[in-house]
């Protein structure tokens, strides 16, 4: 499968994909008379890696991630520490989304009460 077959069938961004060409990690994909083939291993990292970039990976990050994952030495301890810091990160994220939800029904909540006071 070609670059621009595996973009379009799969839905996977262009740059996506020359990333991953450009890091070296194919390590099956083929170059065949000018354009790259595709097999279903590369086509399972790159949908790794776009899971990667949608958790909020950087591309440097993104990058070191694929490089353990390809090592041949165990590395799911360096991994995981990747995923948890990511996971605090949401988490994080998440509670400060909550304070303002509840900042900004506290305000809903006054301009309601003073509405009805009016009545």
């Amino acid at each position: 499968m070609t670059i621009n077959e595996a973009s379009e069938r799969y839905q996977i961004p262009m740059e996506i994909l020359k990333e991953y060409e450009a890091w070296g990690l194919c390590g099956t994909v083929k170059k065949v008379m000018g354009a790259w083939q595709y097999d279903d291993q590369d086509l399972e990292r790159l949908s790794l890696i776009m899971t990667l970039h949608d958790i909020g990976f950087s591309n440097g990050e993104v990058e070191e991630y694929m490089r353990l994952l390809l090592e041949e030495k165990n590395t799911e301890k360096q991994r995981m520490e990747m995923l948890d810091r990511r996971r605090g990160t949401a988490l994080d994220e998440i509670h400060f989304r909550e304070k303002q939800l509840e900042r900004l029904d506290y305000l809903r909540f006054k301009i309601q009460k003073t509405k009805e006071e009016r009545k």
